[in-house]
């Protein structure tokens, strides 16, 4: 029996094609939110990799503030390190968070864990406090 290996798409297209074609070209396989966003910030986007590929290649850490950049087929493999308000998160892009952004993969609040009550949270504790 022969093992394949799952081909990888995205909306149908190779992620290998994907990777040679322009970031405006890619906008197209894009919702229209992240469609518009990607048109209209295409320089931001492009200058975001361009300075990560330069990091990597020295390497840095790639570190960036920008929770809004769209993920695109060139930062496949970049492992980037997101601030969510109070440390950087690394985060590993893969072929399955294209189209999403930085912000959704490190989240800035904290799950909330309720514990058991506290002291004088209470009635029935106050009068234990008072003995």
């Amino acid at each position: 029996m022969e093992l394949t290996k799952k081909q990888v798409t995205f909306r149908g297209i190779d992620i290998e094609e994907l990777k040679q074609i322009d970031v405006r070209e890619f906008a197209k396989y894009l919702n229209s939110r992240q469609k518009r966003y990607v048109l209209r910030s295409f320089h931001e986007i492009e200058d975001f990799m361009n300075r990560a590929r330069e990091k990597s290649a020295r390497n840095k850490p790639i570190r960036t503030h920008k929770r809004d950049l769209i993920i695109v087929p060139g930062m496949i493999g970049m492992k980037i390190h997101i601030y969510n308000g109070k440390m950087f998160v690394p985060v590993e892009i893969t072929w399955d968070k294209l189209g999403h952004k930085f912000g959704e993969f490190s989240p800035s609040r904290a799950r909330i864990k309720h514990g058991k009550a506290g002291m004088g949270a209470t009635k029935g504790s106050k009068s234990k406090a008072k003995k």
